[in-house]
């Protein structure tokens, strides 16, 4: 069981978190890829147009990534409590469980995602220009689903196992092969599609389904490790509830940062393609860092998780002060690179980007990047809140957060600022939300008994 898994309760909690989160991070950069070596391919290959499409899709996909990413933290936060406290049978009850009901929550989301398509496009005002491209994009994007959730869950298992590396291993294979399959479909393969942003949502749907394929075929071998006695139910309604307590709110939490992206997609499109396409290659690049930051978080929640189920509480407030050194030194030159180069940032992804788009993207950055330290400390209060259950404070401070940025857009966005505008809502609503974090944190019994 050793090489399949770690016990997070035991060891020097700082290198412990260090030596569980590195992989994540690095699995996260991979897992970007896609989504960057889709906005790249398209940009480059294609035109600015599709750059534009692939971006406006995005912020749709981002709806259904909140409800896989709900089923990994609460499959993960409940299995690392169970592996903390040696409950080896009720856990692999609980990824089970897990599995049947990600795949009917799956089944759900993809009748309505292609039922409701267009209407989403339209909520969000896409242009006529992008409409059929943007269309066709979320379309292949929704029939890999599986894929994405199945993924997402068979991490969430790794890491409640303390098995950080082995996803990151998968993630660093099928990202590369996904940048060719990209490149590929969108030149030499070209002809099979009408626009050029099929070729790159059908090679991205092609290597999710072999990473997803692998990781679950390693789960069920890590699984083989793991002595139990007796028959495993395969399903259980009460372990269900434990899961769904943590997912639930995960979910809406997403869910409504998504659906908050899409109000502010709306209010970007009215300002038209140009800024449309800057903000696809700038946003890609912010969340580049907020989501790789995040899965940090949720590598405090696994470290939190197991040794909350174990019983020690003292490593727990350890372990927030060696997430919060571990995200700070890389926020440093992520922040640096993303102040002062975005210019060439830009350029990653556009050939010839026109005046709106140049400034929209560097604009962005700039704006940003300098916040990066400040929502970091939050991403990691939370991982601790998410990891001791304590989902109320922590929905509280991420929906003020999204409240403020979504208000603020759109007022900021009607003065003279401009577009601009829109940039200054992320850093106030991080800030204010940071704050509320970070006293939730400070008032866990972590604190009292450390």
């Amino acid at each position: 069981m050793a090489s399949m898994s770690r016990d997070l309760t035991v060891g020097k909690p700082a290198a412990v978190v260090w030596k569980f989160c590195l992989p994540l991070f690095g699995s996260i950069i991979f897992q970007q890829l896609y989504n960057i070596a889709d906005s790249f391919v398209a940009g480059k290959f294609v035109g600015e147009d599709a750059l534009a499409a692939v971006g406006n899709s995005y912020e749709i996909t981002l709806i259904f990534i909140a409800f896989a990413f709900g089923c990994n933290i609460g499959c993960s936060v409940i299995t690392s409590q169970l592996f903390g406290a040696k409950k080896y049978q009720e856990l692999k009850t609980a990824v089970y469980t897990t599995l049947i009901a990600s795949g009917v929550l799956c089944l759900l989301l993809m009748t309505g995602g292609l039922l409701f398509g267009d209407a989403l496009l339209r909520m969000i005002h896409t242009p006529e220009e992008i409409f059929i491209p943007s269309r066709l994009y979320l379309n292949i994007y929704i029939l890999g689903l599986p894929f994405v959730f199945y993924y997402n869950v068979a991490t969430g298992i790794f890491s409640a196992l303390g098995n950080s590396r082995t996803p990151f291993l998968f993630l660093m294979c099928s990202s590369l092969a996904n940048i060719g399959a990209d490149i590929l479909f969108t030149t030499k393969l070209s002809f099979l599609f009408t626009y050029g942003v099929e070729g790159v949502a059908w090679a991205t749907f092609l290597c999710q389904g072999v990473s997803c394929v692998l990781a679950l075929v390693f789960v069920f071998r890590s699984f083989g490790t793991i002595r139990t006695e007796g028959r495993v139910p395969v399903f259980s309604w009460e372990l269900l509830g434990k899961i769904s307590l943590i997912a639930i709110p995960s979910i809406l939490q997403q869910s409504f940062v998504s659906i908050g992206n899409i109000l502010i997609q709306g209010i970007i499109n009215t300002f038209g393609t140009g800024v449309i396409a800057g903000y696809s290659a700038s946003i890609k690049l912010n969340n580049l860092v907020i989501t790789s930051l995040t899965t940090l978080g949720n590598g405090i929640s696994n470290f939190t998780a197991q040794n909350m189920g174990a019983g020690k509480l003292p490593r727990v407030k350890e372990g927030f002060r060696a997430g919060l050194r571990l995200v700070w030194i890389l926020c440093l030159p992520l922040a640096l690179l993303y102040f002062f180069g975005g210019k060439y940032l830009v350029y990653i992804f556009l050939d010839a980007p026109s005046e709106a788009a140049l400034d929209t993207g560097v604009t962005l950055l700039r704006i940003v990047s300098p916040f990066y330290f400040v929502v970091s400390a939050k991403l990691v209060a939370d991982g601790v809140l998410r990891g001791a259950e304590k989902m109320k404070e922590f929905m509280l401070a991420t929906f003020t957060d999204l409240a403020l940025r979504v208000i603020l857009a759109r007022l900021l966005s009607l003065t003279a600022l401009g577009s601009a505008g829109i940039w200054l809502a992320w850093p106030i609503g991080w800030s204010i939300a940071t704050v509320m974090s970070l006293l939730f944190y400070r008032k866990g019994e972590w604190n009292r008994r450390a």
